[in-house]
């Protein structure tokens, strides 16, 4: 692989946990399906069609150790129990991912009574990750979306994080952020379902082995774009992609595409200096997948 070498979401995830697992420390997932991922992305345990043995290959990898398990369809016991796992432990990651992000439903009364008031309450702290597919795509009124906006409600001094990452490697660089992040708080993902695989939410290696998860994402062609632009779109999410695809794009010249990829804490200070530095910016417009009545 060179550094400008493209890779999928599935294997920007894998060099997360990789990387940590060399660090020493712990990666622990739980869901359903997490073993090789709802939508066929993650293959982190393969198993032996004729004897049902199970290999990870992560598992040998580092002097961490790797935990994945596939878990029942009782979402409020698994995340309830993930919850208590992530306050004991001491330096490890601790993922739950529903198999669509609106399962996490069940686990309601886990999410307001611990996930984001239980530091306020107890003094419990935790760094338990929420990974939720998220999208509208096609595949019914239940596996449409993760309801981002109940949680950007329950969101409070400083109690929880909400991120909705666009590329690999900002999943990658969000995960080992979590990871190490003091002081711990819960961390929300929205993760993609059509973005596993779509050549252009890839990214190169060299993507991986600089830089730091970003809260803002500035249009791909700024410094093109930048002393022209008189519109600038703000969004969020897998809608980036739909806006940049679009068959008259290349006519709207003077509009630029940003993407905000944390939600909580809202990242205004960076937000801040991307507006001042389009210098004929008059109008700024915000769009999003969802309806007008939910997400941000």
């Amino acid at each position: 692989l060179s550094p400008e070498s493209k890779v999928d979401w599935g294997f920007g995830e894998a060099l997360a946990f990789g990387s940590l697992l060399a660090e020493g420390l712990v990666v622990r997932l739980t869901g359903q399906d997490a073993q090789r991922g709802t939508f066929s992305h993650r293959h982190l345990v393969l198993h032996d069609a004729e004897t049902g043995e199970q290999h990870a290959p992560l598992s040998t990898f580092g002097e961490g150790r790797l935990e994945i398990f596939n878990s029942p369809l009782t979402e409020s016991g698994v995340l309830g129990f993930e919850y208590g796992y992530s306050v004991a432990s001491a330096r490890d990651l601790v993922l739950w991912e529903g198999q669509f992000g609106d399962f996490v439903n069940v686990a309601q009364v886990a999410i307001d009574q611990f996930i984001a008031s239980g530091r306020e309450k107890w003094g419990q702290i935790s760094n338990l990750t929420l990974l939720l597919p998220h999208g509208y795509e096609g595949q019914g009124p239940e596996h449409s979306s993760a309801r981002l906006e109940r949680f950007l409600q329950l969101c409070a001094e400083d109690n929880m994080r909400v991120a909705y990452p666009t590329t690999p490697a900002q999943h990658f660089h969000l995960l080992r952020r979590q990871a190490t992040w003091r002081p711990e708080r819960p961390l929300i993902v929205m993760t993609p379902k059509s973005l596993l695989r779509l050549p252009a939410a890839s990214s190169t290696i060299s993507e991986f082995a600089s830089g730091a998860f970003q809260p803002v994402l500035d249009d791909a062609r700024a410094d093109e774009v930048r002393s022209t632009t008189t519109r600038l779109l703000l969004c969020s999410g897998k809608i980036y992609y739909d806006v940049q695809a679009h068959a008259r794009r290349d006519e709207a010249a003077a509009v630029a595409v940003a993407r905000l990829e944390q939600l909580y804490p809202f990242p205004s200070e960076r937000l801040s200096e991307l507006l001042t530095s389009y210098p004929k910016l008059k109008q700024l417009v915000w769009v999003q997948e969802e309806p007008a009545n939910m997400a941000p």
